[in-house]
Formats: structure tokens, sequence, C-alpha cells
């Protein structure tokens, strides 16, 4: 008997993944035409750019029924060291220009912004880790005092009421950039260290300026950290870097004094923690400090957020600002912990328990924890016990068996920091139908994995509960599936280990920089092809074999269209990340 229900088991797992599904379409041309609402367009101003910052914030806003116009690539394009530079001179982006384009945006009727700080005050990410000065050079000559500039830019977009504003800031990661104006694996080693080292805490009116910068050189016991950089020889080097940071600490107060004073009610706060430690670290005081300045509005809700990670900045913005203007009011979702461990920092770049960051993402997007919810979330940590992965794996796949059957909406949250290997994308791959999750995100510092995977999660949710999807919109969406699952699965998980080892091993080269040394690209870019044609495939059939929900109340599921890879790229000449266009056939 039992030989026979494992038999009708399996049997019952082929018709899940094969079904009746309709035949496959043919994927189409991409890009496909511009499907947004008239109106709805956002300008934007991305943090670099990276995909996490360009096209995936594409996708997530069409999927909502936006259109995203950006400034061209050049002027906030990040270039390490060696590669061609933006205007044959700039390593970073160039904020005077993004400045005037934003303006050129509200003088044209513009009412809804996205913009990066650190794009604008400093040229992008990489470039805020390292400037120390406060001029911005003008593109015809002379310079302009980036406090003035910003100021100048919020008073101009506070001045329309129908403005809405959102501002993504972050705190400074422990270290510079590797490979960036000189930069060292030593340098950032180096650098990093110290930033870990306990400061002293400061409260009440000891949070400020003056007193944090201070505080970078002192121990919490009073002991001189700056006489302990002298004795390693590190002192010049965390010298540059206190200083960036110093910098960066002005310019957020500059932009959070000026929103506290009245008119700025139509902007909105986001500032992300970058890398952090487990340890007391040199970002404390500065947390403590930006947290004090956070707004919050007459009714008790939130203008202003500080959560953890960077790179899905773009994305919770995106997710809730759609779900602001649709008057949302929340909705209560069950989350499901697998593998034991979640309660403590998923990686050594996380500095609270996976539990704390979890929380308060879900308190972004109004998502109140109850036992038995319509929306579940499914959390893979790391394995308590090693020795039970393949049991932690299997009720893994069991939940979201389960949930299919039931046709409730789940967002897959991987935090397991790749502890099981590929081991589970392949019983993914070959046991659940990937193309029903609402959302799904892995393979990041965990901080940054759960802020992906809520905002597309939360914000897919809200449009099925609303039933404004149109078809443009779900093949959006399901371009931010596809983009996140082929990618871990495929690119991070298999791929990209043969490239660190071909560039290592065979080529004498650096993973992070194909131009230090210079490397041969369109032979890396076949390679990468070739790999990602092998690797997808499987998975590729899976999504097309899958259906995926478009209505709630009543449940409704549509059929998922032909896909076909193409335009690989490595955005920043490295081996980190890649990009990649993304052929739908038709949905049935």
């Amino acid at each position: 008997m039992k030989r026979m229900k494992r038999l009708w088991a399996a049997v019952l797992a082929l018709v899940l993944l094969a079904g009746c599904a309709p035949g496959r379409t043919e994927p189409l041309p991409y890009p496909e035409p511009a499907a947004s609402e008239p109106g709805k367009t956002i300008a934007y101003v991305p943090l670099d750019d990276r995909p996490d910052n360009v096209e995936r914030v594409v996708y997530l806003a069409e999927s909502l029924g936006y259109a995203l116009n950006m400034p061209e690539t050049v002027l906030y394009r990040t270039a390490l060291d060696h590669q061609p530079k933006n205007f044959d001179s700039l390593q970073r982006g160039e904020p005077w220009s993004l400045f005037t384009w934003v303006l050129e945006q509200e003088a044209a009727g513009c009412d809804r912004y996205i913009l990066s700080l650190d794009q604008l005050h400093s040229g992008g990410l990489v470039a805020s880790r390292s400037m120390t000065g406060y001029d911005i050079e003008l593109p015809g000559g002379g310079t302009v005092q980036v406090h003035s500039m910003l100021e100048q830019l919020l008073t101009a977009l506070s001045a329309d009421e129908n403005n809405v504003v959102w501002l993504l800031d972050s705190v400074m990661r422990l270290a510079p950039t590797v490979g960036y104006e000189g930069g060292t694996l030593e340098d950032y080693n180096a650098i990093r260290a110290f930033g870990a080292l306990p400061r002293r805490t400061l409260e009440g009116k000891a949070l400020n300026l003056e007193d944090i910068s201070e505080s970078y050189w002192w121990g919490p016991n009073g002991e001189s950290l700056r006489s302990q950089t002298k004795e390693d020889s590190t002192y010049e080097t965390a010298l540059r870097h206190v200083r960036s940071r110093e910098r960066k600490m002005v310019l957020s107060y500059v932009v959070q004094n000026t929103l506290r004073k009245p008119g700025y009610e139509n902007s909105r706060l986001l500032i992300g923690i970058d890398d952090s430690s487990l340890e007391d670290c040199i970002q404390k005081n500065e947390i403590a400090f930006l947290r004090q300045g956070l707004r919050t509005g007459e009714d008790g809700r939130q203008w202003d957020w500080l959560l953890s990670g960077v790179d899905d900045l773009a994305f919770k913005a995106v997710a809730r600002l759609y779900l602001d203007e649709v008057g949302w009011t929340g909705a209560r979702t069950t989350v499901t912990y697998l593998g034991g461990t979640e309660d403590r920092p998923a990686c050594e770049y996380d500095f609270q328990p996976l539990t704390e960051i979890m929380e308060e993402h879900l308190a972004f997007f109004d998502l109140l924890e109850a036992d038995a919810a319509e929306l579940q979330i499914l959390v893979l940590t790391q394995p308590e016990d090693p020795d039970q992965m393949s049991v932690y794996r299997k009720h893994l796949i069991e939940a979201l068996r389960d949930y299919r059957k039931a046709r409730r909406p789940t967002i897959l949250i991987d935090a397991s920091n790749g502890t099981y290997g590929t081991a589970v994308y392949e019983a993914l791959t070959k046991d659940t139908e990937l193309g029903y999750l609402t959302a799904y995100s892995g393979m990041l510092d965990m901080a940054i994995v759960t802020g992906t995977a809520l905002s597309h999660g939360a914000a897919r949710y809200a449009i099925l509960k609303n039933g404004e999807n149109t078809d443009a919109m779900d093949r959006a969406w399901a371009r931010t599936l596809a983009d996140s699952i082929l990618k871990d699965f495929c690119y991070k998980g298999v791929v990209r280990n043969d490239l660190l080892a071909h560039i290592r091993n065979d080529l004498g080269g650096d993973p992070n920089n194909f131009w230090s040394p210079e490397l041969d690209r369109a032979e890396l870019l076949q390679r990468l092809e070739k790999g990602m044609e092998k690797e997808t495939a499987p998975v590729i059939r899976n999504l097309e074999r899958s259906s995926f929900l478009f209505s709630i109340s009543p449940d409704e599921e549509r059929h998922w269209g032909g896909i076909a890879l193409e335009n690989y790229r490595f955005p920043w000449d490295r081996a980190f990340e890649i990009g990649m266009d993304i052929r739908l056939g038709a949905l049935q």
C-alpha cells in the first residue's frame, strides 16, 4: 500500500508539472512596447547601473502599471579602475547633470520621483564611500556646494503639492570598494576590521555630528583607536575613510533637517543600512542618529524608514509608492521558517537576527503575521543541524506543493546563504511549480534578499487583490520572477563558479574586474552564454509548464508562455552579476 501511495504521489507530481497545459508560445521580441497608463510615469535616478538598480526596477514598476523614466546611463554609471570612464574622465555619475535632469522632469509635469541621494550627492554608491569634499564639478567648469544643490532640489520638488517624492539614502558600509580609486583588498580588510571594532555608545544630546565624528576613534571603554591604527600602519587609510563617513553623515543630516521643515509632507525618506557587522560597530551611533530624525505623520504613520539593505531600496520604494496610491490597508500573512536558525544573523554582513529583519520589513509593507492567512511566506534558513539538510529541503518542497494545491499566494525567501548547495535548486526545479510563486529571492545578503522578495511579493499580492493587472503587467511580473530564479539557480549557483575558476586558474585574472589585467571579454561572454544555455534549460522548462494566479476572489490562473534569454552582459565587467534580456511568449 505504501509503495502504491508513493507511486501515485509521483504520478501527481508529473501531472502538476506537465499538466494539461496549452502548447508553448513562441517568445516575442524584447523590449516590448510600453504599456503603462498615461500619466503613470516615475522619474527615477538609480543608485548605479547594476541590474538590481536598473532593469529589475523597470520590471517591477511595469508590473504595477508604471513606466520608469531614467537619465542617460553615462550620467549614473560606475566605472572600476582601468575601465572606460564616463565622459573620458569620470569613474562615477555626474551629480550636476542629474540635478538638472530632475528639474527638467518637474518642468515637464512629472509628479512621481524616486531619487538616489548617493547618486545625486556623490555619483553613486561606490563613490559615496570614498568622496571627502563637498564641491561638485559643473560640466562647463566651476563647482557648486552639494549642500546647496540638494536643498535647492528638495525645495523645487516640494513646491508642487501633487508630487510624491521618495528619497533613498544609505548608512555607509564598514569599508570602501576594492578596485575603485586604487583601493586594494588589503585596504578593504584593514578598514573593515577597523570599522567592526566596538565604539563608545552615544545617547541623548551626545548624538550629534561632532560627537559621532569623534566616536569613530574611541572604543567603548575609552581606548584610543587612533593610536592603535597608527601602530598597525592603517591610520592614513582609516583617516580617509572616516572623512568620507563624516561627509556622508553631514549630507544625510542636511536632508533630514530640510524635510523636517513645513512644506515637505509630500516627501518620504528611506534609508538602507549597507553591509554591516555582528559587532557593535562604527555604524552604531550613525544609525541611532538617523533613527531619531525619522518623521511620523499626524495620523501616526511613519513617513521615513531606516531598514537593513541598500541594493533593494528602489524595489521597496516602487512597491510602497504603489501601495500608498491604491490605499493599501495591509494584509495578514503566515511566515514559516525552515532550517531552525532564524533567531540569528543569516550571514556575516547582517547585524540583526533574520526574524528582526523580517519583522521590520513586514511592518514597512503593513503585513501582519497571523497563524492562518491567505498570503504565505516561506523562509529557508541555514540548517541548525547540517545532517538534517535533506529533511529541511523536503519540508520546503512539501509546503510549496501544499500551498500550490490550495492556490495560496506564496513568497519564497532563500536565506540559507548557499549552505544547501545546488541540491535545493535541483529539488525545487524537479518537484515544484516555480512559476506559481508570487515572488522569490535568494543568494545575497539576507537584508537585501528579504526586502527584494517582500517588495515584489507584497506588490503583486496587492495587484491580485485589487484586480488591476493587465496582460502587460502580468508579463512584467513574470520577468521579475524569471530573472530572480534563473540568475540564482543557474548563474549564481553554477555558472558563476565555473567563471570564477576559469578566470583565476586558467587566465590568471581578477573576476572582480576584467580590465585589471585586461581579459578577453568576448571569450568570457561566450563561456557565460554556453553555461547558461545548459543550466537554464530545465528551469525554463519548469517555468513554461507553470500556471500562475492572475486573480484572487475568485481564484483564476493563467499559463506561462515560452521563455528565451538573450543579450547576456557583465554590467560592471566583473563576474559578480550579469544582465540579460528575457523574451516571453503570449500568456494563456
